[in-house]
């Protein structure tokens, strides 16, 4: 097939100044893309108790990288956190190139501590990057879209949104947070001709530390990769993509999509605390239909035989 090309569009990728927003970034300003490279610039850190902030702010290096290559990029330090920041991001790319084509919401703060003695200084980072800074940065961005015939929004959620990270219950709360703002998104954007989805990437940002059960090594820094989750992504934010409203997982080379069911279940309507755990099977078992940003079976099972006033 052909090559998929940006050629003359303006894509915005926050926190791309390192790991998988400057993947994204290569890989857009190489097929043709003008790209807003932001990043703040801090020190990268998983506990908030410390870290080295760079000496120079890593979007400019990635601005470099891309015009040294002959793209198109110009770089943005502003922060996602506040609205006023993702307001001065997107007018970045309005001032420079008059448009805005793409969101990849992909900057975010992580903060894994345990559930009980987690800060509430934390709580603010994490939900101030992970959730309000997805919302800060698309709202103006959605804005134009809206009145210039649509455009593309990718939201990065994470693994983490599914379980299984030690002292990851309220990051894992947030990247979840994003999943359900981007079903409620598509919704929203398909008559406006804005489409957005979701992945979740497993890759190894933070060299030196392991993957599960799974110690550090070259070859597993190397098999996690996060070159390889960039492709999905350019695919999601080319128009020619025709999805909106999915969650997509990626890494190592492999995609898939990710999918919400629910089953048949129970139906009582003189239901008892005793009679749900008798039919316990019946409530977490059976099979099991899909719900769709738009869909979901389970109100025509709930209102199977209801009759409303008559006239």
């Amino acid at each position: 097939m052909d090559e998929m090309r940006f050629d003359g569009q303006v894509v915005i990728i926050s926190g791309a100044g390192r790991g998988l927003g400057r993947e994204y970034a290569l890989l857009l300003a190489e097929r043709g893309a003008r790209v807003v490279v932001n990043d703040l610039g801090v020190a990268i850190t998983d506990t908030g108790d410390g870290g080295e902030a760079p000496a120079a702010n890593p979007a400019d290096e990635v601005v470099a990288e891309i015009t040294a290559a002959g793209g198109e990029a110009v770089a943005n330090h502003d922060t996602i956190a506040t609205t006023e920041g993702g307001e001065a991001i997107v007018a970045t790319a309005l001032e420079a190139w008059g448009r805005v084509d793409v969101v990849v919401n992909n900057a975010g703060q992580v903060r894994l501590q345990p559930f009980g003695t987690f800060p509430d200084e934390h709580l603010d980072t994490v939900l101030d990057t992970q959730l309000r800074g997805t919302i800060n940065v698309s709202r103006p961005a959605w804005r134009w879209m809206e009145a210039n015939g649509g455009g593309r929004i990718v939201n990065v959620s994470s693994g983490a949104a599914f379980g299984g990270v030690p002292d990851g219950s309220v990051y894992g709360m947030a990247k979840l947070g994003v999943v359900g703002l981007t079903r409620q998104q598509s919704v929203e954007g398909a008559p406006l001709g804005i489409a957005v989805n979701v992945i979740a990437p497993y890759a190894k940002t933070r060299l030196g530390t392991g993957f599960g059960p799974i110690p550090w090594s070259d070859e597993l820094g190397e098999w996690l990769h996060p070159r390889l989750v960039a492709p999905l992504v350019g695919w999601l934010a080319h128009r020619d993509c025709p999805v909106t409203g999915e969650c997509f997982s990626v890494g190592g080379g492999h995609v898939a999509r990710v999918s919400l069911a629910v089953n048949d279940g129970y139906l009582d309507r003189d239901a008892t605390i005793e009679s749900i755990a008798a039919h316990l099977d019946e409530v977490t078992g059976g099979p099991t239909h899909e719900v769709t940003p738009t869909s979901s079976p389970v109100m025509g099972r709930m209102l199977g035989g209801f009759r409303g006033p008559v006239a």
